[in-house]
C-alpha cells in the first residue's frame, strides 16, 4: 500500500520538529545550553525520515497491519515530521491474505467449502483488482483455528476445503494463483485438495483422469517456510502431527498413511517427491501438490516471507526508505531459520538500509541471528509480564515501542 500517515496523538509532544527546541524528554531544555558553545546554541532541527513498518503478524494476538498500524502511531508521536510506509508482511501461514490486501490492488471473495472436518463454511480469498491473480490461504478453510483443542482430529483432518477454494477462483477465471499454506489442521498429504480438484484416491490407489483441465493452464505459487521431507523422523507427522493433537500411535499411523499414499500418488505421475525440501509441509500438502506438477503449467515452492514481500512491493518501499522496522512476535532461536523479521532484515540490508527488529519476546538466540546482518533488536514489553499478561495488553505496548524508538532516532541531528 502506499504511505500512510496515522494521525499524532497531541498528548505527547512531538520531538525533533523544525524550530520546536525540545529535549530528549518531551520538554523545555532547562540547562543544557552550557554544554554548548554559546554562540551557536540554537534549537536543533531534525531531519525528516521516510520510515518503513514491515512486521509480521504477533500469532494469537494481533495481525501484521495492525502491528505496523500500532508501530507507526507510537513513532509519530515523536517525529510527526516523518514520512510514514506501511508495508505489513507474513510467512504463508495465517494472516498472509490479510497482509498481501493491505497492499492494495485486491478485493476479497469468499467461497463456499468445507472446514477440517467436514463442517460447512465460507472461506474467505483474495482477487486481484484485474482479475487475473489469486491469493488462498490453507489456513483459512483448512486451519488449526477453524478447531478448538476438543475438535482436533489429526486422522481425519482434510485440506478438501482448500481445494474448494482453489476451484472457486479457477471458476473465476483466475488462472495465476498463489497459495499459503501454514497453519493447516491437517496432516492428509493434500490428498483432499486433489481430490476437491477432481482426483480420486483409495489407500492404494491414485486416479487423475478426473482431474481439473483447467490447472494445465494455471501457475501455482506455494509459500512455504519448512524443508522438512514427507516421512520419517523429521517428515510432516513426526514433526508437526503433535501440535495438531496427534499422539505417538497417531503419529505412526499418519507416517504409515502417507507412505501407502506416497507410494500410490507417485506411481499415477512416474515421479518421486517425498524426499524433496518441503514435501512434509502442513502435513504433507507440499507433497501432493508437488506430484502435480505436470498437471499444472507450472508449481513452485518457495520461501513464505520472500513470496509475501514480493506481493506486497516491499523492494520499491525499500528503495526510497531511510529506516525499516520490522519485527514478530518472538525472536528467538527460529528466527535464523527464515522467519519474517531476518527475511526483511537481509532485504533491508541489501538495499543499504538499516533496520530495527521489535519481538514481543527476545531471546539472545534471536539477537545474534539479526546481528548478522546489522539489525537491532528492541524488546517490546517495557515491563515485567507474563506472555499471557502480554498478549492482553493489545497494541499499547507495541505504540509505545515505536514511540521509544523514534525518541532514539531523534537524539541524533
Amino acid at each position: 500500500m502506499g504511505p500512510a500517515t496515522p494521525p499524532p496523538d497531541t498528548s505527547s509532544p512531538p520531538l525533533g520538529g523544525p524550530d520546536r527546541g525540545a529535549a530528549p524528554g518531551g520538554g523545555p531544555d532547562h540547562g543544557h545550553s552550557q554544554l554548548r558553545d554559546p554562540d551557536h546554541a540554537r534549537p536543533h532541527r531534525a531531519r525528516s525520515l521516510t520510515v518503513v513498518f514491515a512486521p509480521d503478524s504477533f500469532k494469537g494476538s494481533l495481525t501484521s497491519v495492525q502491528v505496523a498500524r500500532a508501530l507507526a502511531t507510537g513513532w509519530q508521536r515523536a517525529r510527526p515530521q516523518d514520512e510514514i510506509v506501511l508495508a505489513p508482511l507474513a510467512d504463508g501461514g495465517e494472516g498472509t491474505l490479510v497482509a498481501i490486501e493491505a497492499a492494495g490492488g485486491w478485493e476479497w471473495q469468499e467461497a463456499e467449502a468445507h472446514d477440517p472436518i467436514g463442517r460447512p463454511i465460507r472461506a474467505r480469498w483474495l482477487r486481484s483488482s484485474d482479475g487475473e491473480r489469486a491469493a488462498v490461504e490453507l489456513a483459512a478453510a483448512s486451519g488449526l483455528s477453524r478447531l478448538s483443542p476438543a475438535e482436533r482430529d489429526p486422522l481425519g483432518a482434510s485440506t478438501r476445503g482448500t481445494g474448494e477454494v482453489l476451484r472457486a477462483a479457477l471458476d473465476a477465471g483466475v488462472r495465476r494463483i498463489v497459495l499459503g499454506i501454514g497453519g493447516s489442521a491437517t496432516t492428509d498429504g493434500g490428498a483432499g485438495i486433489l481430490e476437491a480438484l477432481g482426483a480420486r484416491i483409495t489407500p492404494d490407489h491414485v486416479e487423475l483422469d478426473g482431474l481439473d483441465g483447467r490447472l494445465a493452464t494455471t501457475d501455482l505459487r506455494i509459500a512455504c517456510d519448512v524443508t522438512n521431507p514427507l516421512l520419517g523422523p523429521d517428515g510432516a507427522a513426526a514433526t508437526y502431527g503433535p501440535q495438531k493433537g496427534a499422539s505417538p500411535e497417531h503419529v505412526a499411523e499418519l507416517d504409515s498413511r502417507l507412505a501407502r499414499y506416497a507410494d500410490a500418488l507417485e506411481t499415477a505421475v512416474g515421479r518421486r517427491e517425498r524426499d524433496t525440501a518441503g514435501a512434509g509441509a502442513a502435513g504433507g500438502t507440499g507433497f501432493g501438490l508437488l506430484a502435480l506438477r505436470d498437471c499444472f503449467r507450472s508449481v513452485e515452492l518457495v520461501p513464505g516471507v520472500d513470496l509475501v514481500m514480493e506481493e506486497t512491493g516491499l523492494d520499491a518501499k525499500l528503495a526510497r526508505a531511510d529506516l525499516v522496522i520490522t519485527g514478530e512476535g518472538r525472536i528467538d532461536a527460529q528466527t535464523a531459520f527464515g522467519k519474517t523479521a531476518l527475511g526483511v532484515a537481509r532485504r533491508a540490508a541489501a538495499a543499504g538500509v538499516p533496520s530495527i527488529a521489535v519481538g514481543g519476546g527476545v531471546t539472545e538466540e534471536g539477537i545474534a541471528a539479526l546481528a548478522t546482518v546489522g539489525t537491532v533488536v528492541v524488546p517490546v514489553v517495557d515491563r515485567p509480564q507474563t506472555v499471557e499478561e502480554a498478549m492482553a495488553a493489545g497494541v499499547a505496548p507495541i505504540e509505545r515501542c515505536g514511540e521509544r524508538i523514534a525518541r532514539l532516532i531523534g537524539l541524533v541531528p
